[in-house]
């Protein structure tokens, strides 16, 4: 895959992880472009970032996706890549949340409808582009969930059952598609107390520019192969030794 001289568009890309691959796609001489519900994350990001393009979206919302999407059409034609990043996470527990059921549908809304929405705009619009991809940002623990992430952790898994069989129906377009599986990654995510395996956000990106620029299809960045070899050898190990992180 070529990572240089293309258009960009990242989800929730104002912070973590999507921030990241904002920054070392920009230094590799792409134009980006990133979204998120928040318009002060996305001015503060631009304010570090000047080069980038922001739009204010929230992927929940399937308004918002089509509004995102015709102003990519009309504002950036030439756009060939779409990172699908934006999620977000409620650490918690089913039983005793009386809020369970309102976070999960925000949850599976935005984790799981909000690419699949922008997956389908974007299809037709990347036909006819050179080295056009969608790539989805996962993680490993599609194949070993914890237990704190009750919701979460089987919106990912969706998705991720969801690329392969898209993978699978496109394999004669011209449209890549790509997964990356992300481990613990030092990132708010984890609200200021990271495992102590969590890597940093730098170093995930590197390895998961490499994994594009070989053309993987799957890109499983660090501890997150470990993951995916117990979880096929010794499943209950692997869900075992996740929950006691």
């Amino acid at each position: 895959m070529k990572l240089i001289g293309n258009t960009v568009l990242i989800t929730g890309g104002s912070t973590g992880i999507g921030f990241e691959i904002a920054r070392q796609l920009v230094n590799l001489n792409n134009k980006v472009i990133i979204c998120s519900r928040s318009i002060e994350k996305l001015e503060a990001a631009k304010r570090m970032i000047p080069s980038l393009h922001i739009f204010k979206c929230d992927i929940s919302d399937k308004s918002e996706c089509e509004k995102l999407f015709n102003w990519i059409n009309n504002s950036f034609s030439e756009c060939n890549i779409l990172i699908n990043n934006a999620a977000i996470v409620h650490k918690t527990n089913f039983q005793s949340d009386e809020q369970i059921i309102s976070k999960a549908e925000l949850e599976m809304q935005t984790n799981y409808f909000g690419p699949l929405r922008l997956t389908k705009l974007f299809l037709p619009f990347f036909e006819k582009k050179e080295n056009a991809s969608i790539i989805y940002i996962t993680t490993g623990l599609v194949y070993a969930p914890k237990a704190v992430y009750p919701v979460y952790c089987s919106t990912k898994a969706a998705l991720h059952s969801f690329i392969q069989t898209l993978r699978l129906q496109l394999k004669s377009a011209n449209i890549k598609i790509t997964e990356v599986l992300m481990p613990a990654v030092n990132t708010l995510f984890h609200d200021g107390n990271p495992p102590r395996i969590a890597i940093s956000a730098s170093k995930a990106v590197q390895e998961m520019i490499a994994g594009l620029i070989k053309d993987k299809m799957e890109i499983k960045v660090a501890g997150t192969k470990i993951i995916y070899l117990l979880s096929r050898v010794a499943p209950s190990f692997a869900f075992k030794k996740i929950n006691e992180l």
